[in-house]
This record gives C-alpha cells, structure tokens and sequence, in this order.
C-alpha cells in the first residue's frame, strides 16, 4: 500500500519517462538484439597507401586503435542497453547517451569511413566530383586549400569534414570522435569526405608535422568513393 504523495511521484516519473522515450529515436528499455558495431576489412594492404601513409601507421591504427573503439563501444551499448537499429539511429540521440558510447562508436564508424575515403595513389578525379567541387567552392584548388586548413585549425584531435547538407557541400570539422552524422554541436549533413587528424593517424611518419600529413593525404584520396557519395 502506498499513500496519495507516493502515488503521484510514482505516476509523474512514469509520464515523464514515457513521454522521454516517445522521442528517443531508440529504448533502452524495449526488448529485442542491441545493433554492434562491425570493423569493416581495408580494401589494400597497410602498405597499400605507401608512401604517403607508412604501413606501419596504418597496422597499429587500424588493429589497436580501431579495435579498440569497436570493442568498446559494443561493450556499452550492451551494458547501458541501448536498442537501436542502426548505428545512424544511436547517432541521431548520441546527446542523451554515455559518453562511452559517443566517443567509440564515433571513433568505430568514422574508421570505418576513413578507410574507404582513401585508396592507393594515383587515382584521377572523376568529373562528376570536379564539377561538383566547382559549384561549392569554384576550383579544387579553392576546395583543398578550405577542407586543408579546416584540418589544420582543428586544436588538438579530430577530423574534418565534406559533407552535403541538403543545399550544397561544406567542409567542416569536430572535436575527438564527433561526426557530423550526431545531434551534438552545430556542423551536420552527409559525410562526403573525412580526414582523420588524430596524432596517432601521422605521428610514426610526420611527428609534429600535421601539415606535411595533409599535403601528403591528398595523394591517396579515393576520388572513386566521393563520387559514390555525391547526391
């Protein structure tokens, strides 16, 4: 038995926690298999993007880094309950979950992303991208040297972004493992393009030199994957 006051807390809290989940794109209360994270395989060898990314960069980057942040973030998503269906869901209210799962399932999918944005040098730039790149910032000239110093001027770690968001292509950039895809700070839309500028992405190789990195980056940038990712 319980009395008036107690009877009402309980029924507020109820309502409250209901009318949360009606807006929660995902439950972590509902029933049913959790999504997981999966480390998508490279599509070259980790000295296929030599000489511009070492081999030995991208084997510790992508068995110890990445790894890492799948093992993780699948880790919490079992722990905090959270059911959702996609990893786009979790990202759509990565605001009202733990910072375990923000910072490794960013860190899991924006990876996986990296990989496919590169490919072994040499690639030539289709002309669906030259045109579009055109229209958004009159040259690839122009183009690079924006989505560069957005890189450049990201303090610490991070990544910068093309990415189209419904009217054109914008470059941009996040702080630690954010990507445009989560409803936290203020730069959205559609990854077209990322670069990661984590330390650990360059330092064997440049050390310090974050620049030399992203001069250097352009050489392996899988144009071919851009295109795929154009509306």
């Amino acid at each position: 038995m319980i009395n008036r006051r107690q009877f009402i807390g309980h029924t507020t809290k109820a309502g409250i926690g209901a009318a949360i989940a009606l807006h929660l794109p995902f439950s972590a209360e509902a029933h049913g298999p959790s999504y997981t994270f999966q480390q998508d395989p490279l599509a070259y060898a980790y000295d296929g993007l030599e000489p511009f990314i070492d081999a030995t960069t991208m084997q510790i980057h992508y068995l110890k880094h990445h790894a890492a942040y799948i093992k993780n973030v699948n880790e919490a998503i079992e722990l905090e309950h959270v059911h959702a269906s996609s990893e786009f869901v979790i990202f759509a209210g990565i605001s009202k979950l733990s910072d375990k799962v923000r910072n490794n399932g960013g860190g899991a999918w924006n990876h996986n992303f990296f990989w496919k944005c590169m490919a072994p040098a040499g690639q030539a730039v289709p002309e669906k991208v030259q045109q579009a790149i055109n229209a958004s910032f009159g040259s690839m000239e122009r183009f690079k040297e924006a989505f560069s110093t957005a890189a450049m001027s990201r303090f610490g770690s991070g990544w910068a972004w093309l990415v189209h968001d419904g009217n054109g292509l914008k470059i941009g950039s996040t702080p630690n493992q954010d990507n445009p895809l989560m409803d936290v700070g203020g730069f959205w839309g559609k990854p077209i393009l990322a670069l990661d500028v984590w330390e650990h992405a360059y330092y064997l190789k440049y050390q310090n030199k974050r620049k030399e990195y992203i001069d250097n980056w352009w050489n392996v940038v899988n144009w071919n994957f851009v295109a795929e990712r154009l509306p």
